[in-house]
């Protein structure tokens, strides 16, 4: 459907042609728009112009904070990557949706996955009452963190990436990619953990997983006492149980999937899952984090400190202007 100004653009170039013989009133009834109407579109061309630069120049900015490191970004994406610029920039969303349609900036919407999981969880008697019954945030940071094995298929074979989450933070706080599906590189996605953050860990931390033969392991249990956490599982065949480390890796995925399809080597697939760990944990904004990455975010929690220079965490910006 044509919109007033497409159909004022139109008369104004026939008004215009040599061989034109049409009034601008007789245009403006074929067109069906007041003889006003296009007087006025007409005499705020330089408003218009004016308007159409400063688009451009926001829309450079917009485009600057969509391309950051490589991972492209949603309207709220880019609005928390422009508050992280030096100095901030404070561009409301809406304009930024209006000026991405405008300029044909289009950001890939994450589909959901229509497969199962590739391997359905073992079942053992070893398997953990479920403490976190999908309370995910109620305890704050790092006292519920989430488990789980995803697959990364390359070059016609697998790899394998373990990773813990903060659910509360949703800090990745350790993660390990293997070429084997051994228990070996579960262990040691612990132990990388506990290297990294034992000492905000507590005698009330669970770490909660589906149940996996990984999970039910012996060694992964023992490990666990070990290290004075608690165990916590899935529901057998629910992944709602574990939802938040399953929405990382979906999204994940999303990201670097095609990436790591050209991937020939085990290698350059490390290579690539390292830079988005890096650039998830540090710079991937998020929404629902008061706008902030998941280690500003945790550093905002227990310090009180918001890292935004001059903005507070509630301000709301969806309204129009700017």
């Amino acid at each position: 459907m044509e919109t007033s100004e497409n159909k004022f653009e139109i008369i104004h170039e026939t008004i215009h042609k040599a061989d034109n013989r049409l009034s601008v009133k007789m245009l403006c009834e074929i067109a069906g728009v007041s003889r006003s109407g296009y007087y006025n579109w007409v005499h705020s061309a330089e408003k218009r112009a004016k308007k159409e630069e400063q688009d451009r120049a926001d829309f450079e900015r917009i485009l600057e904070a969509y391309s950051f490191r490589g991972y492209d970004k949603g309207a709220q994406g880019i609005y928390m990557r422009l508050l992280h610029m030096e100095p901030p920039i404070i561009m409301n969303v809406k304009k930024i949706r209006r000026l991405m349609k405008k300029y044909g900036l289009m950001c890939n919407v994450r589909k959901a996955n229509p497969y199962r999981r590739m391997a359905n969880a073992i079942k053992t008697n070893n398997v953990a009452d479920n403490l976190v019954k999908r309370e995910f945030e109620k305890y704050g940071p790092r006292k519920i963190l989430l488990t789980d094995i995803t697959y990364i298929p390359f070059e016609g074979r697998f790899c394998y990436l373990s990773t813990i989450i903060d659910a509360f933070t949703k800090e990745i706080l350790s993660y390990v990619l293997s070429e084997s599906l051994e228990v070996d590189f579960v262990l040691e996605t612990v132990h990388l953990m506990i290297e990294k953050h034992g000492v905000s860990l507590t005698t009330e931390t669970i770490i909660h997983s589906d149940q996996g033969c990984h999970y039910t392991s012996c060694s992964f249990i023992q490990l666990i006492k070990d290290k004075g956490l608690r165990q916590s599982m899935s529901r057998r065949g629910n992944c709602w149980d574990n939802a938040p480390q399953e929405s990382f890796f979906g999204r994940m995925k999303d990201h670097i999937g095609d990436r790591i399809k050209e991937c020939t080597t085990y290698r350059e697939v490390l290579g690539i899952i390292d830079d988005w760990m890096d650039y998830y944990n540090k710079d991937r904004y998020q929404w629902e984090l008061a706008k902030l990455s998941p280690n500003e975010y945790y550093k905002y929690i227990t310090t009180g400190i918001y890292p935004i220079k001059g903005r507070k965490p509630s301000a709301d910006m969806e309204e129009e202007g700017n």
